[in-house]
């Protein structure tokens, strides 16, 4: 399981631990943050059973969950020589807090040999679970799945919403209840966490990475230009591509790529930054007013939509967005399968939508992206955003 620092991890590992210990399964739990298991471990794969117990054949399988397993020297050898020496009698289930460390030192795919789950932070239905709000939960459900549905308790169910675009989505800041816990909590997860996946990155520069991640907040939503950001931090564009990568790799931007079936007139190279978390784009940004207040309120609009379409699609592979040369753009478009899906344009206002503007979208794509708007305020039912 990889994701951001914080995300959950170390929790759902605890919660495996508990239900298989209650299914009266052999489990291990080791955390490689401790300095004695992570040498003992470096030095031979088999000692990890001086902390677990070794299997046998014909013996009921052993778990052992590995928390933080990127600290290892050579992960790769540790879990290829595992998998074929014990398996099946020998169940690994492992947390990385960054996919930069499975570039850097995962030298072979493993094959055959493992399955990777990225882990976000919290979607909506879940937020409302952390905040005990199963009513509202119900509601979510009804609004999602039946097409005229009215919700009589649509203004409670959005400043839920409201909330949950303010503060973001990492679970220890949802559980916060007084807004000051909440913000120095996403100031923690600036300063601590985003400093230490820095520092073990190999950072140089430390202020002009923080800095370069202030102007990819500022600029969420809008094309990415990297000459543009080395000329005003006065780095050169290798290291602003090595920084970008790693904030990408530890999971704090994300770079949404360009669609283009027309490569002379449509923008194929520069993509958009958007952040993993709205509460760590507001913190970034330095504001935590009312969303429907805000003169960014599109742009966290559009965090809430590429957040909830990650969920469901691949964001590497099946999200994109579409934008030509002389300015015409297209929020999202998602690929369900290879040329066609669908195409998504986030405005606060129904009124704001004017299907004029996307003439030239739907002369050349509408029968494979079918084009529909994402609105907040909507005079007929007033959650449309609540229905994606």
């Amino acid at each position: 399981m990889t994701g951001a620092r914080q995300v959950g991890k170390t929790t759902m590992l605890r919660h495996i631990q508990a239900d298989l210990e209650a299914e009266g399964r052999s489990v291990f739990y080791l955390t490689l943050e401790n300095a004695q298991v992570l040498a003992a471990l470096n030095e031979n794969p088999e000692h990890l059973f001086r902390y677990a117990v070794l299997p046998g054949p014909g013996k009921e399988r052993v778990y052992v969950l590995l928390d933080e397993i990127q600290y290892l020297a050579d992960p790769t050898h540790f879990l290829k020589y595992l998998f074929d020496t014990y398996a099946p009698q020998l169940k690994l289930i492992c947390t990385g807090s960054s996919a930069f460390y499975i570039d850097q030192k995962f030298r072979d795919s493993l094959a055959g040999r493992k399955r990777l789950f990225d882990i976000h932070p919290l979607s909506f239905e879940e937020f409302l679970i952390f905040r005990d709000a199963p009513k509202m939960l119900q509601e979510l459900e009804r609004i999602r799945t039946q097409k005229k549905y009215w919700s009589a308790d649509k203004d409670r169910l959005m400043l839920y919403w409201n909330e949950y675009l303010t503060y973001g989505a990492y679970p220890a800041v949802v559980l916060e209840n007084k807004v000051e816990e909440k913000q120095a909590r996403l100031a923690e997860l600036l300063d601590s966490f985003v400093r230490k996946d820095m520092l073990e990155s190999g950072v140089e520069e430390e202020d002009k990475f923080f800095q370069l991640l202030r102007l990819l907040a500022s600029q969420a939503g809008q094309l990415l230009n990297r000459t543009e950001l080395s000329n005003t931090l006065r780095l050169n564009e290798r290291t602003i591509q090595r920084y970008l990568y790693v904030l990408r790799k530890c999971y704090h931007v994300y770079l949404l790529q360009p669609w283009s079936d027309n490569l002379r007139k449509e923008i194929t190279r520069m993509p958009k930054p958007y952040l993993n978390d709205t509460g760590l784009y507001n913190a970034l940004m330095r504001n935590f007013e009312p969303p429907a207040d805000r003169h960014d309120k599109g742009t966290l609009l559009e965090h809430y939509v590429f957040h909830r379409l990650r969920q469901r699609h691949d964001p590497d592979f099946d999200i994109h967005f579409w934008r030509t040369a002389a300015g015409h753009e297209v929020d999202f478009l998602v690929e369900t399968q290879p040329g066609s899906g669908f195409a998504l344009e986030a405005k606060w206002q129904e009124k704001e939508f004017r299907p004029s503007k996307y003439k030239m979208f739907n002369a050349a794509y509408a029968d494979r992206f079918p084009l529909q708007p994402v609105c907040v305020e909507f005079d007929a039912i007033g959650h449309w955003v609540l229905k994606l």
